[in-house]
């Protein structure tokens, strides 16, 4: 009897192992699947109404939080995705998009700085100054966000090991 709970024991260990990694990954694979274009992000940039409704994935730094009264505003420069959806980062950037969600996010949660992944359906371009030039940012209406740890923070927050000094 006591080989049975043993090996039970072991089997829940594994599955409550299995179930945290798995919350610490990316973007979730319900909103994934809702992904309809997987282009370049300058073919939107270039000609965001022809890609109107079409659903993005597109990962970047936040360069200003802007909560409204019932919304919020980022504006993201735009980096690659990387391994399980997150921003490279780099400075390979092809520009800057805005994310309008119908939500609070507090800019103490998202600041400026921090790589974020979104997805979500475009919803045209907004023209906005930056500097003395105008720019025409493509928007995204926000289904799903992930705030990513700093690349100074990608530690796993658990180890196992084995013998002395060692660990996985």
């Amino acid at each position: 009897m006591s080989r049975g709970f043993k090996h039970g024991a072991g089997c829940l260990c594994f599955a409550m192992i299995t179930a945290i990694v798995a919350c610490a990954g990316g973007i979730s694979k319900q909103s994934q699947s809702q992904v309809t274009f997987f282009g370049p992000f300058s073919a939107v940039q270039q000609q965001p109404e022809k890609y109107r409704g079409e659903t993005v994935m597109w990962g970047g730094r936040i360069i200003n939080t802007l909560p409204g009264e019932k919304t919020t505003e980022l504006v993201v420069l735009q980096l690659g995705l990387g391994s399980q959806n997150r921003p490279k980062d780099n400075d390979q950037s092809q520009g800057r998009f805005l994310v309008h969600s119908s939500q609070f996010l507090d800019p103490a949660i998202y600041p400026q700085g921090a790589l974020i992944t979104v997805v979500g359906p475009v919803k045209g371009a907004e023209s906005r100054s930056i500097g003395q030039m105008t720019y025409r940012y493509p928007v995204v209406n926000l289904i799903e966000i992930k705030k990513w740890q700093s690349a100074t923070d990608t530690s796993p927050r658990f180890h196992f090991g084995i013998g002395v000094g060692t660990h996985f």
